[in-house]
This record gives structure tokens, C-alpha cells and sequence, in this order.
């Protein structure tokens, strides 16, 4: 599983500026008023080769300091119960308060690391002002200011060697993982025992049945891989309940962990902001893709017209990435689950394949030399050789030219395109670099 970094600490300590600043976006808002961040947050971070998730814990209502104590009381004990590291935000202009104290008296009894990072050190003289916060008794301070960016070069350093090595604990790495991932009720337990035949996973109308991930051995019809059954992903401002904010948490840990991504759509409600934000999730960890319309059987008209219609909606609102298989079925009749299975199998041995380097020259360098890259401030481009980069978790091929930094993403897409008319990567991201030859 991927490593989960989780920010806590009392309203308007700067702990979505933190995030921000280490995710290099601009997701979570910002403001001087205390409680602007009420949902959760989850980004990625990638440092000196290495990747983890952070989340932003916010989400209290502004109101009095019972309200105040016992809200950030449940996001810490959540934040301690499903992250591998916590980072401690405290206020280097504020000083220690009592939410404070309560927070560290809580991480203090955990047996999660934990960093105490003393925000808003913005110049030396604010750095003696951090001795204070060793009444904490979570060690040392590290001393950063997240708005201006400084010390959180050697924070991530920090966060890079304090995070464990996870081994995975009873799961066989050299089968494939398919995560069946979706909205709430879009049918994902259903199909998980349609394809194993037996009632295992609780079905029910009501949203937010499944609380965890459920990992299950499937070695029927030639076939062997484990099912990951996810937790409806809905959007976090819809997420109340504690339970289901870290069972969330666990299915994006399961996306991450997955190797292909069967993403269901329900066909009665069509395909809505929230699968384009789990379609979004997906794409950003690099997960090959199949999308399943489910509840088929509900659906009226069936007509050729109408699947291709329905198609070119889902292609449509999910460009540029369009070539990933559509399959039009019901957990619930069994409709084509088998299809699902094999189109999964299909997409996962399309990840795994590799073009020889002359075959991927002979048939690129005369579509590149016929269709060169655009001339930029009078200067030519010549893309000389490619090749396909072994043993990569995504396709990634590699095009040595003698001006790379002047071939813009337009150009890298036809290449992409021109590689998947010849070569089969359906549902596969592909990724394309220029290099300086």
C-alpha cells in the first residue's frame, strides 16, 4: 500500500497552506479566517523518488470550543488510526494553546511517528519563539514557514526517512490487482459476488454499505487475480460520518495499490461530476482502465443508437484519454461480467507490453519525417531514434531529438496516438519523454 502522511493541528495554523505548498497545487482554499477548510483534502507528493499521499485534516464548524475540541478530538483520532505519519502543525506566532495540548495529548498515546512542524517561522528571530513547543513532548520542532516554502525542502527529507517500508501483508505481489471502483450504490459489491457466485459482500439501497476494502482471490476459468471491492468514493463535502471518511481513505489506497481500475457508471443516473473525479484519480496514479456501465437491465431503450450514443458521452466528457474499453452490463442479471473479467485481463497484458526498439523505429521514423515536429523561433526539429523504456510501471517510450525543449505536449499526443493505432494499449496510459540526443 501507498504511504499516508495526514497534516492535523487547531484552526488556522496554516495546514492547508502546508498542503498545498508540498503538493505543489493550489486545491485547498486558503484564508485568515479560522475554519475555511470544512472538507477533506487528498493529494500526492513525489520526493527524491519517492511518492506518498497527504491529507489535509480539516472540517470543524466554526462555533464555540467544546465544538471546537471535540471535532479535531475525532479527526485526530481518525488521522492516527489510518495514516502512517502525522504531521503536527502548531503556530510559532500563537504559541501553545490549550487545543494544542489536547491534540498532542492524544498523539502521545499513538503509536503513529509524529513531526512537530512549528509553521509561520518566516525569518531566524521567529525560530527561538519554537523552543516552547518541547513542552509538547513529540520531540523537536521542525521549524517551517508553508507560505513562503522555507524548511520544507528538509521536511519532505524528514517525511522520506521516518516513513516504514510497507510490505504487503497477505497478498501476493506478482498477481494482478483490479479495483472495482465507483459512486456509492453504483453496484460494485453486487458485481464483486456475481463474479464469484456467492453472497459475500453485504448489498444493500443504502449508500456507503462497504466501509473497507475487501481483497478476493479469484482463480476461476483460467483466470487468477485478486478483486478489490472499494468503498463508494463520494464527494467529500458529502462525507460525514467519520467511518466513512477513512473508509474512503482506504479506497484511494486501493486505487493506488491497483493495477487495472474497473470504474462503474450507473446507467439509470449517467456519468456525473463525481465519476469524472474518480476518472481523475485514477489517470493521476497512472491506473489502466475499464469502464463498466452497470444496471443495464434498467435501462429502456437498448438500441445500437443509444449504446453508441452513451459512449461518445462517457469518451467525450473523459478526453483526451479515450481509448479504454466501454462495457454495457448488469451485476445483477449477469449480463457480460464474464466480458469484464477478460476485457480486464486484455488491459492488464497490454500494460505489461514492450515494442522492440527496431520495430517501434521502423514504423515511427517515416510518420515523424512526413509530419515533423512545428519549427519554433526558425529553429528544426529532428527526432533521430525511440525506444520503449523496460520493466515501467506505465508504457513509457523515450524520443531522443536535438532541440527537446521545444516539442510541446500537441506533438507528444499525436506520438502517443500514432503508438496506439500500431500497437494494442487500450485502457493503458501511455507516457512519452523527449530527450536530448
Amino acid at each position: 500500500m501507498a504511504n499516508l502522511v495526514a497534516i492535523v493541528g487547531r484552526p488556522n495554523v496554516g495546514k492547508s497552506t502546508l498542503f498545498n505548498r508540498l503538493t505543489g497545487t493550489r486545491h485547498a482554499i486558503v484564508s485568515d479566517e479560522a475554519g475555511t477548510t470544512r472538507d477533506r483534502q487528498y493529494g500526492k507528493v513525489t520526493w527524491c523518488r519517492k511518492e506518498f499521499s497527504i491529507v489535509d485534516t480539516g472540517g470543524w464548524v466554526v462555533g464555540s470550543d467544546d465544538i471546537f475540541e471535540s471535532e479535531i478530538r475525532k479527526q485526530v483520532n481518525i488521522a492516527t488510526e489510518e495514516s502512517d505519519l502525522i504531521l503536527f502543525l502548531v503556530d510559532v506566532m500563537g504559541g501553545i494553546t490549550d487545543l494544542d495540548m489536547a491534540v498532542a495529548q492524544i498523539l502521545r498515546r499513538s503509536t503513529v511517528p509524529v513531526i512537530v512542524c512549528a509553521n509561520k517561522t518566516d525569518n531566524n528571530e521567529d525560530r527561538y519563539g519554537a523552543a516552547e513547543f518541547y513542552a509538547l513532548g513529540l520531540g523537536d520542532p521542525f521549524c517551517i514557514s508553508a507560505a513562503t516554502g522555507s524548511g520544507t525542502g528538509d521536511l519532505l527529507d524528514k517525511i522520506c526517512e521516518m516513513l516504514p517500508v510497507k510490505n504487503d501483508d497477505d497478498t501476493d505481489e506478482n498477481i494482478p490487482r483490479f479495483a472495482i471502483v465507483g459512486r456509492p450504490n453504483a453496484g460494485k459489491s453486487s458485481l464483486v459476488n456475481a463474479f464469484i457466485g456467492e453472497d459475500r459482500h453485504i448489498v444493500t439501497d443504502v449508500a456507503g454499505t462497504t466501509r473497507d476494502s475487501i481483497y478476493t482471490r479469484y482463480d476461476k476459468f483460467g483466470f487468477d487475480f485478486y478483486l478489490v471491492d472499494t468503498a463508494g468514493i463520494r464527494k467529500k463535502n458529502k462525507v460525514t460520518e467519520d467511518l466513512e471518511f477513512y473508509s474512503v481513505m482506504r479506497s484511494i489506497r486501493a486505487i493506488e495499490n491497483s493495477d487495472v481500475c474497473i470504474l462503474l457508471i450507473d446507467a439509470t443516473r449517467g456519468i456525473e461530476a463525481q465519476d469524472m473525479n474518480i476518472f481523475q484519480l485514477i489517470q493521476r496514479n497512472g491506473k489502466s482502465l475499464v469502464v463498466v456501465v452497470n444496471k443495464w437491465d434498467l435501462v429502456e431503450e437498448k438500441s445500437s443508437q443509444s449504446i453508441s450514443h452513451f459512449e461518445e458521452a462517457i469518451r467525450d466528457r473523459m478526453a483526451p484519454f479515450t481509448d479504454f474499453p466501454i462495457i454495457f452490463g448488469s451485476a445483477l442479471t449477469k449480463q457480460r461480467i464474464y466480458k469484464v473479467l477478460e476485457t480486464a485481463k486484455a488491459v492488464y497484458l497490454n500494460r505489461k507490453r514492450h515494442v522492440s526498439t527496431g520495430r517501434l523505429n521502423e514504423e515511427m521514423l517515416p510518420l515523424i519525417e512526413a509530419y515533423p515536429p512545428p519549427s519554433i523561433k526558425g529553429k528544426y526539429i529532428k527526432i533521430k531514434y525511440c525506444s520503449q523504456i523496460r520493466d515501467t510501471q506505465v508504457p513509457t517510450f523515450v524520443f531522443y531529438a536535438n532541440l527537446p525543449q521545444y516539442v510541446k505536449d500537441p506533438y507528444k499526443r499525436f506520438l502517443e496516438n500514432k503508438i496506439r493505432e500500431r500497437w494494442d494499449f487500450s485502457g493503458c496510459p501511455i507516457n512519452i519523454f523527449i530527450r536530448q540526443k
